[in-house]
């Protein structure tokens, strides 16, 4: 399908008198609880968002610098051993960044507030840039993208289509997998603001379904198809446990405008805090998985920490 998209987270045993059977056997129980102990608060902490959020939307403030690497050091180079040294990213946080066991009914998070827009910057300060990717998964375009990021240890947020997901479910997990924030975008792709309040429910609270019976979890992002959000579905988003997400630099590669404009859009309006909308489905993206492969050293380069929306919502 083709979409013509126009806008825009030590317990130590005591010493004891028993015998030394008795103490190896209360060390093993010990240990087998302690690390059950640990996995789980990990999971709870880490897939908390961090940071507070940003009611009105508005532009993120500039901060510190991401500390650089040593002068003379490109991205190339950088980023092929930091992203060797680090433990695998699914490892470290909940997938589709939520903690596992907060739900909500059907699937979903509880309730949150009801904005009066959506995010359109990262609201943290710092030199943070987010790459999203809407539409997918697709079976050429998905796997092309992660390679490129998995290449320069980047992690993104991923706007998933229920229908598409459900047909590449195994797509949906190797996303989590790598590191990067499963989000919603509804199941089948309409204008929200022209449906019911149920018809919204419907499309998001589908799609939040199966996300959370493929990766555990459900998502704590959507973003409406076209970025079109009204009061109605922003108060449905906030009772599935969501928080809406729009962006502040548009590709327009669903345009198919060529490899090197998409590269010059993203490069002229990279800024501290932007959000930057591509494509990973609804349609032939070959161009966006080209131009991300020359646009995202370039952004490492100039000292741009690559984030996925839910480390800085």
């Amino acid at each position: 399908m083709q979409y013509d998209k126009s806008s825009g987270v030590s317990s130590r045993p005591a010493p004891g008198t028993a015998s030394r059977a008795s103490v190896r056997s209360r060390r093993a129980v010990l240990t087998g609880a302690v690390g059950a102990g640990a996995a789980g608060v990990w999971a709870l902490v880490a897939g908390l968002p961090a940071g507070g959020h940003d009611p009105t939307g508005g532009r993120a403030l500039r901060g510190a610098a991401a500390p650089g690497r040593a002068p003379g050091t490109s991205a190339r180079a950088a980023a092929a051993p930091a992203a060797a040294a680090r433990p695998p990213a699914h490892r470290t946080r909940a997938f589709a960044g939520a903690a596992r066991g907060r739900t909500g009914a059907a699937g979903t998070r509880p309730p949150t507030f009801v904005r009066e827009r959506a995010h359109r910057t990262l609201p943290r300060p710092g030199r943070r840039i987010a790459l999203t990717f809407d539409d997918g998964p697709h079976p050429v375009h998905t796997p092309a993208i992660l390679r490129v990021l998995r290449r320069y240890g980047a992690q993104a947020t991923f706007f998933v289509l229920g229908e598409c997901a459900a047909r590449h479910r195994d797509l949906v997990r190797r996303i989590a997998e790598d590191g990067h924030v499963v989000a919603n975008h509804t199941w089948s792709h309409p204008d929200l603001t022209r449906l019911a309040p149920a018809g919204v429910r419907d499309e998001l609270g589908r799609t939040s379904e199966l996300i959370h019976r493929t990766l555990g979890v459900p998502p704590h992002l959507a973003r409406a198809p076209y970025g079109a959000w009204d009061r109605a579905s922003l108060r449905v988003c906030a009772g599935l446990g969501m928080e809406p997400v729009g962006w502040s630099v548009d590709t327009a590669d669903w345009q198919r405008p060529g490899v090197d404009a998409i590269r010059s859009r993203v490069l002229r309006s990279a800024d501290s805090g932007a959000i930057v909308l591509a494509h990973d489905g609804g349609g032939e993206r070959t161009q966006t998985a080209r131009s991300l492969e020359q646009y995202l050293p370039r952004l490492l380069d100039r000292g741009f920490a690559v984030v996925p929306v839910e480390m800085a919502l």
